[in-house]
């Protein structure tokens, strides 16, 4: 590789461990998918996947969540089994 320069960044140290670790499986390191990142994104002129939030994580799905998880901790929730719909015929 020629005119190869060092870029360093920042990563969370869990993150760094699941990727080298993925990377591993894969046959290559973590060098080399970052290489293959910037070649694609270079190339594309774009990020090569989306990019987006996931409504999931939502402060309002939180708050909602988070409400929920106190009324099963309070008692408030109430329960009742029912049947699966596939048990329906």
């Amino acid at each position: 590789m020629a005119n190869a320069v060092n870029v360093n960044f920042r990563m969370d140290a869990d993150l760094k461990k699941s990727m080298e670790a993925l990377c591993d499986e894969l046959g290559m390191s973590m060098t080399t998918a970052f290489t293959i990142f910037a070649k694609k994104m270079t190339r594309e002129h774009k990020i090569p996947f989306e990019v987006s939030v996931d409504p999931f994580y939502s402060e309002a799905n939180i708050k909602y969540l988070e409400g929920i998880a106190n009324d099963i901790k309070t008692g408030k929730a109430h329960f009742e089994q029912h049947d699966l719909l596939e048990d329906e015929e």
